[in-house]
């Protein structure tokens, strides 16, 4: 035999060895509790994905979680009392590099505009509220008619946008980072005819009520007594849904303390995403210059003919300024920041120390008299209905299905004795009373919390512990979003 054959067949043994383990191997690893093989159509087929590592979805930057001090750093000078501090964890998320843009919401509305021909109330309350720029006495005309089309602003943070439509954003965004995964990898063939309910949802494709055009690589169904099969939960091919950061998902990453810790240990806490207590950069290079984009003073929203300090009269590009050190562009100015809390004076004091969040309203699939998935709805999703007493009476990890006012706001506490309202009288969406028994106040369950500070506010509200609210239907020129995505598995990225 010759050299070069004899150090062939070693090294291609070799190479069989490295991808058995890899994954062509996990066909002949068992069960350490019955000793049946795994992946291996002789004994049944049942498939297991060892070592599984998630993918970063499009757009996002991995945020390692861990524990930190949630709310203030600095002197309360709203005097609201609304966010005392309070020691949380966050689990590991990813976050968006940046907020969105205005070409990322312009792509959203031209695939509505195509796919959804017949139903043009659809992409009309998509549509961002351009209108948010007008003020009485002052002429904005020129960026209600600019801001969110022309091309010169298209790198800049789309405003204008309500709780409830950047919600419905990162939803579309989930289908079609994921359908885009399967065409990728020849499960589906990209089909440009989808219309109306015919169009790819992540969760109907799970639950097979979407099939779409198959492609030429199909996945092998391991199970002997069949061919192919669609992907599933298991395979971890799919990525779970964007949507947007709690308000702890929001304050943590902001933060961005990783750059200040050392075995656990904290060597500086910040009032803003950089270090320091300026708002200055101390750098040789751009000493002076200011780190966000903000109003310094009265009337003075971006320096002198010359020199304009922050570089912006209005927003900025979404990648100006430094990034902090999770790696993310202006987490505080530039523009205010929904995330999805029910706004609450006293969440820090309530909310849970794992993972907090207020907000949370438990739905259930809707089935059919057999115990089936009904079809999708006319917008092509899968139905859900809220939790009915029946449903969850067993349960003792929680007794209610809306608990946006869990402990807070229900109807009994928002009356007030010797007022002109009645607990029968008043539902989860009506305001607090105040003390003459009116209705009075903003905070509502549709009362939604955004963080951040904008090219509006002063240097305060760029803090990312400070807090406010709005009503979920309601859009203003200074706020915008980011998605977030839920990070599986282990909170460590072995890829970092």
């Amino acid at each position: 035999m010759r050299l070069e054959s004899r150090l062939f067949v070693p090294t291609l043994m070799l190479g069989l060895m490295v991808l058995a383990s890899c994954g062509g191997g996990a066909r002949k690893s068992a069960s350490s509790t019955t000793g049946w093989s795994y992946n291996d159509p002789e004994t049944g087929g049942f498939e297991y994905k060892a070592d599984f590592e998630q993918e970063t979805g499009p757009g996002l930057v991995f945020i390692e979680g861990g524990t930190f001090i949630m709310g203030n750093v600095d002197e309360d000078v709203m005097k609201n009392w609304n966010n005392s501090p309070r020691r949380v964890t966050v689990r590991s998320f990813y976050m968006d590099e940046t907020e969105v843009r205005n070409v990322d919401y312009r792509e959203y509305l031209y695939w509505i505009n195509r796919v959804f021909v017949d139903m043009p109330e659809v992409y009309r309350n998509a549509l961002p509220d351009t209108l948010v720029w007008r003020r009485p006495l002052a002429y904005n005309e020129p960026m209600v008619e600019n801001y969110f089309r022309h091309p010169a602003y298209s790198e800049y943070p789309v405003v204008g946008v309500n709780w409830l439509q950047a919600n419905d954003y990162a939803a579309w965004r989930t289908d079609r980072v994921n359908e885009m995964i399967l065409v990728e990898k020849g499960i589906l063939e990209l089909d440009l005819q989808q219309s109306g309910q015919n169009n790819f949802d992540t969760e109907a494709y799970l639950l097979g009520k979407y099939e779409g055009v198959a492609g030429k690589n199909q996945l092998e169904d391991l199970d002997p007594n069949k061919d192919t099969r669609r992907v599933r939960p298991s395979d971890g091919i799919l990525l779970p849904r964007y949507r947007l950061p709690t308000e702890a998902e929001w304050e943590y990453a902001a933060y961005g303390l990783v750059g200040n810790s050392y075995e656990e240990r904290l060597t500086d806490r910040r009032i803003y995403p950089w270090n320091g207590h300026t708002l200055r950069n101390p750098s040789k290079k751009e000493r002076g210059r200011f780190m966000a984009n903000f109003v310094r003073g009265d009337g003075d929203y971006m320096g002198m003919a010359g020199d304009l300090n922050d570089g912006g009269d209005i927003t900025v590009p979404v990648h100006s300024y430094y990034p902090n050190d999770f790696g993310l562009y202006c987490m505080a100015g530039n523009v205010n920041e929904w995330v999805a809390d029910v706004y609450r004076p006293l969440s820090l004091e309530d909310v849970d120390e794992l993972s907090p969040y207020r907000g949370n309203v438990f739905k259930t699939k809707v089935l059919d008299e057999e115990g089936y998935v009904v079809e999708t709805d006319e917008y092509g999703n899968i139905q859900y209905r809220e939790e009915t007493a029946e449903d969850i009476k067993d349960r003792g990890n929680y007794r209610s299905a809306d608990n946006r006012n869990y402990g807070d706001g229900d109807a009994k506490s928002n009356i007030s004795t010797g007022g002109n309202w009645s607990a029968s009288e008043l539902t989860t969406d009506d305001m607090y009373t105040a003390s003459t028994g009116t209705l009075s106040s903003t905070i509502s369950d549709r009362a939604r919390v955004y963080k951040g500070g904008s090219w509006r506010d002063r240097a305060y509200w760029l803090s990312p512990g400070t807090r406010r609210f709005l009503d979920e239907r309601e859009a203003r020129d200074d706020i915008g979003f980011r998605c977030a995505m839920t990070r599986v598995g282990s909170p460590a990225n072995s890829k970092k």
